[in-house]
């Protein structure tokens, strides 16, 4: 059985509401999204877009898609969905994820 365990990432102070931030988790580049300021709801998806290999899905546009969060990457448009990772033009195309959380003041990865 896999045990979650919770790496302290950065403060809320250094996010972004309805937008991204590039963090790095561990030795990967990520893109840390706080869609809804109203809401504690965070995701962590990989920075680097699978179409142009840039690493640049952090500063992407968020958007509501079918009333499901997603990110449209900013160079080819492809829209990632912040709660899985899957690219809705191309359903086989998967961005790797991390769990994400507020813990007080601070956020939180979820690193298996």
């Amino acid at each position: 059985m896999n045990s979650l365990q919770w790496q302290d990432l950065c403060s809320r102070d250094d996010l972004v509401p309805r937008s991204g931030v590039a963090v790095k988790i561990g030795d990967q580049a990520a893109a840390l999204y706080w869609p809804d300021p109203a809401k504690e709801q965070l995701y962590a998806l990989c920075h680097r877009d699978p179409f142009s290999q840039a690493e640049v899905l952090a500063w992407g546009i968020l958007c509501e898609l079918e009333g499901e969060w997603s990110v449209a990457a900013p160079l080819y448009k492809q829209h990632f969905r912040l709660h899985d990772g899957v690219c809705l033009e191309q359903p086989d195309v998967v961005l790797p994820r991390w769990p994400a959380r507020f813990n007080g003041d601070r956020v939180e990865v979820g690193i298996e």
